[in-house]
């Protein structure tokens, strides 16, 4: 075999497993991605039924109801248009309660029930740490007696 022959087979042999490190990264990503959905998305099917994804809108006023266990949960999500049942087993985050953002993780079955494997509860854009919130208003108070200090010169 020449020398020219062996350079190729040693590029085509690189391509090859260049070729099957890139399908097997592709791969891996593919499955890994987690896709977020809407309650109107997933009652018009566009929602996979058999891979996991995130749900998210707002928790229906007067839907959670617990179960004796302590750790059954299930709520409707809404998004304003449509509703969907939503079953987690296990400790909700503080902020979740009813009329809040949440984003549920898990998969919808063929028995139309959103079954959660992970609950994240969204605050709102409002939302200021303590401190910060705190800081404001002591400026606020210290401006307002400035100014009225001011006034009574």
């Amino acid at each position: 075999m020449k020398a020219r022959q062996k350079r190729l087979i040693l590029v085509l042999v690189g391509l090859l497993g260049f070729g099957v490190a890139v399908g097997l990264v592709m791969n891996a990503f593919n499955s890994n991605m987690v896709f977020f959905y809407s309650p109107t998305q997933v009652l018009n099917d566009e929602a996979p039924r058999d891979h996991t994804f995130r749900l998210g809108g707002i928790v229906e006023e007067g839907s959670i109801v617990r179960e004796n266990d302590g750790l059954t949960v299930m709520f409707n999500v809404t998004d304003g248009m449509e509703t969907v049942p939503v079953k987690y087993v296990g400790i909700l985050p503080d902020l979740f309660k009813e009329g809040q953002g949440v984003v549920a993780q898990g998969k919808w079955g063929g028995d139309d029930l959103f079954t959660a494997k992970e609950v994240l509860a969204k605050h709102d854009e409002n939302y200021m740490p303590p401190e910060v919130a705190e800081a404001l208003e002591k400026a606020e108070q210290e401006k307002k007696a400035a100014e009225a200090a001011a006034a009574a010169e």
